[in-house]
């Protein structure tokens, strides 16, 4: 079960999300930290590395460039274009000029001719799908990248986009707690013989028992603008995630373990990124990828953690306006 499939390439079924050695959860890890967690994944067997340009505004590009450049052949590299920031500003750009200026300031930072999944990271109300997509498919004759993806779109647009060119790869974010992908995108994918990353597999960390106190987060942490995380909901999805920890532990794994099990097991064409700066909690990740979890134990997840039983919407209301996935009614 371990192995999956990415344009035909076979990779593990867990990959390694590198956004947290960069943006987004509080404190940086040390420049060494980082560069020791990259080279301890790839000597564990990790194959697949998930990155964006975005994600530091090119630092965590360069970290992996600069780490791993001796590696290269090790691992099936996706990284990101679309969101742009300027000042103050933040923004979607996936006009064709854009995505050629792009993809060559990403191979320059990760020291590389070419990447192997090259992703619009969300999608562009201003430009034409098959347009943003004819322009990828350009860069797929130049060799500069092995395949296309999408993230945070929908499955009309999935559909779209494919009959421009074929669409190695779907990203968005799925867990027990954030079921959206299982209204129309995890079929489309499985339709079209699209892979479905999920990111955040482990639900930000809660379900990893990596989340005690919401109000403990560091004011840099991109949690504590999310409403599941405030005042009014965290207590409530506190008590889902002990019942949850709860269950990990008459099964002898540990709650990130159990998460990404139940992420795996709702098809084969899935594979996830979960993300860490934590070498244990990264190798932790890995440890019991051969691990099926028992059916009845993903009813009782299902039955406790889903979109009636979670409190509050994933992103704030300006940052669902950028998203285009379905949405519970």
């Amino acid at each position: 079960m371990t192995t999956r499939t990415i344009n035909n390439r076979p990779v593990q079924a867990i990959g390694l999300g590198c956004m947290s050695l960069s943006w987004g959860y509080g404190n940086l890890p040390p420049r060494e930290t980082a560069t020791a967690l990259l080279h301890r994944a790839l000597d564990l067997g990790y194959d697949h590395l998930d990155t964006a340009n975005i994600y530091g505004l090119g630092h965590n590009e360069t970290l992996i460039g600069e780490a791993l450049k001796g590696r290269r052949r090790e691992f099936f590299l996706a990284t990101k274009m679309g969101i742009v920031i300027e000042g103050e500003k933040r923004g979607i750009n996936c006009r064709p000029e854009t995505i050629r200026r792009c993809i060559d300031e990403s191979l320059t930072r990760l020291q590389t001719d070419h990447v192997d999944l090259y992703y619009m990271h969300r999608r562009d109300r201003d430009v034409p799908i098959e347009e943003s997509v004819g322009a990828m498919a350009d860069l797929v004759r130049a060799g500069k990248i092995g395949s296309i993806g999408l993230s945070e779109m929908s499955a009309e647009t999935l559909r779209r986009a494919a009959k421009e060119h074929p669409i190695a790869a779907m990203q968005t974010e799925y867990s027990p707690w954030t079921r959206e992908p299982e209204i129309a995108v995890l079929d489309a994918c499985a339709e079209l013989g699209t892979t479905f990353v999920a990111f955040s597999p482990v639900a930000r960390g809660v379900l990893a028992n990596g989340v005690q106190n919401a109000d403990a987060l560091t004011d840099k942490d991109l949690r504590r603008g999310m409403p599941r995380f405030n005042a009014e909901n965290w207590p409530k999805n506190r008590a889902l995630a002990e019942a949850f920890n709860a269950i990990a532990a008459e099964l002898e794994v540990t709650p990130a373990q159990l998460s990404l099990a139940w992420v795996l097991s709702r098809g084969d064409h899935i594979v996830a990124i979960p993300g860490t700066a934590s070498i244990a909690h990264m190798e932790e990740n890995f440890a019991r990828k051969d691990w099926t979890i028992p059916a009845e134990a993903a009813a009782r997840i299902d039955e406790l953690i889903n979109e009636r039983t979670v409190s509050g919407p994933r992103y704030s209301d300006a940052m669902q306006r950028t998203i285009e996935t379905e949405m519970f009614g």
